[in-house]
């Protein structure tokens, strides 16, 4: 907890050092100053410090660099198509002189120390046990974001400040086509604020909700983008542990990003099984499954606290490969308790109906995701999974310049009243009518929460058939 609190409040203003006049502190007794917990309790504090500035330090410069590349390479590209285009030098010249203005004003705004009151807020478009996210407009620049708003006194009783700091290090870690964006985080004495790149094409959720099944090439070029997205945390040594369709969303032009790393982990940490939500026995059952939510896309390794790894994603790939060609996850039940019961006896419920009309690489492909941890396909890295024959044809180097499966019908110009990713939020979309919305909510039905101590009772004439 102290640990937390210290990395809250890091940028809160501290104390000027008095100067040292030799002479000891009358407030300070000689008991406080050979107390050793107390030097334990600073230098751990002093470390954490240390390692924030370090880190900040070194993001900061690395940051820069980047920039001052890719600004280079701007102007490049438009000398290069002036020079191939019929310009005149004068119009040429101000063309430049107009980037590198808008250049200037960039830079100028990213020294800017931002705060909540630059932003206009505006739809919601999420809410959670810790705060909201809501649809922004920057005032200075009018550039729409996502605004993430985190209650810290919420993340300190709930334990939640390793999660959330996991996921503004990896966000900003992390430069991918395929990961949503973090633009810049600050923070005031109540709320975090994480500023994110808004994307108003939906969540594969919603998508698949209203087309039931996906084709073999819609589902092979998102299960494709899915890889890449995977891969990209994974490249970064953290585990995502939260792969499921609500947390994959489409940009504008139909392109998917992987987002909510609010359960990802770093592999350097302490064993992945220590602090996990399947520890019946130290773990209360409400707060286990509340993080979690739904059981559909986890891996029986990590239900059955066995130890887990980046393996674990590559499971929930399979299952909502599974979902885009059926219809529906591969261990789906209306009680989440026995989704879990089916997970971990996998072997006896796994099946591919045949009204589905799957083809043998598809099956293939399925059967080696969602299987024993020691033998499925991606232990050794995605090059094993992009190899399969079900992706044959595919471009990974070039598929997000690529025309997307879906392309996103857009309710505005400005693209801030598109609400097709919030089929979560029923309440909060009440007031816009959007097609079939109605038909959506129909779908989506809320079950009872399980007790955890149930989900490992084996099922009768089941065997242990997890292992």
């Amino acid at each position: 907890m102290d640990s937390a609190r210290s990395w809250l409040h890091k940028f809160q203003p501290r104390e000027r050092l008095r100067p040292s006049t030799g002479k000891k502190d009358s407030t300070v007794d000689d008991e406080d100053l050979n107390n050793p917990v107390m030097d334990e309790e600073a230098s751990n504090i002093t470390k954490q410090k240390v390692e924030a500035a370090k880190k900040y330090i070194e993001n900061h410069y690395k940051e820069q660099m980047k920039n001052l590349q890719e600004r280079r390479e701007r102007r490049i590209l438009l000398e290069k198509k002036l020079a191939d285009g019929d310009v005149s030098e004068e119009d040429q010249n101000n063309l430049l002189r107009f980037l590198e203005k808008k250049e200037t004003e960039y830079m100028r705004l990213q020294r800017h120390k931002m705060g909540a009151d630059d932003f206009e807020l505006l739809t919601m478009i999420g809410k959670g046990a810790f705060g909201e996210v809501r649809i922004c407009r920057e005032k200075t620049t009018g550039t729409v974001y996502a605004m993430k708003k985190l209650k810290k006194s919420e993340m300190l009783r709930r334990g939640q400040v390793e999660h959330v700091k996991a996921e503004r290090n990896l966000l900003a870690e992390v430069d991918s086509n395929c990961i949503v964006k973090l633009y810049c985080s600050f923070q005031d004495n109540e709320y975090l604020y994480l500023i994110m790149e808004y994307l108003p094409g939906g969540d594969m959720m919603t998508l698949l909700m209203r087309k039931d099944t996906l084709s073999d090439d819609e589902a092979r070029f998102y299960v494709a983008e899915t890889v890449l997205a995977i891969e990209s945390i994974h490249k970064h040594n953290y585990v995502h542990r939260d792969i499921k369709p609500d947390n994959l969303l489409l940009d504008r032009y139909g392109h998917l990003r992987l987002s909510d790393f609010g359960l990802c982990k770093p592999l350097d940490c302490s064993t992945l099984e220590d602090h996990d939500f399947s520890t019946v026995d130290n773990v209360s059952n409400s707060t286990a499954y509340s993080t979690v939510g739904t059981p559909d896309y986890i891996a029986p390794e990590v239900l059955l606290k066995k130890g887990y790894s980046l393996e674990c994603d590559w499971w929930s790939l399979g299952a909502i490969m599974y979902e885009m060609l059926v219809g529906y996850p591969p261990f789906y039940s209306d009680d989440p308790m026995s989704t879990c019961r089916k997970i971990v006896h996998w072997k006896s419920h796994l099946k591919f109906p045949q009204e589905a009309h799957l083809s043998s690489e598809a099956k293939d492909l399925i059967s080696k995701l969602l299987c024993n941890v020691n033998c499925r396909l991606g232990s050794k890295g995605a090059d094993e999974i992009k190899a399969h024959p079900w992706f044959k044809g595919i471009d990974w180097d070039r598929i997000y310049q690529m025309e997307a499966a879906f392309i996103p019908e857009m309710l505005s110009s400005k693209d801030i009243n598109f609400v097709g990713y919030t089929y979560k939020n029923f309440e909060i979309v009440n007031d816009y009518q959007v097609p079939g919305m109605a038909e959506l909510k129909k779908k989506k039905a809320k079950p009872k929460r399980p007790t955890i101590k149930s989900l490992f009772e084996e099922e009768p004439g089941n065997g242990n058939e997890s292992s």
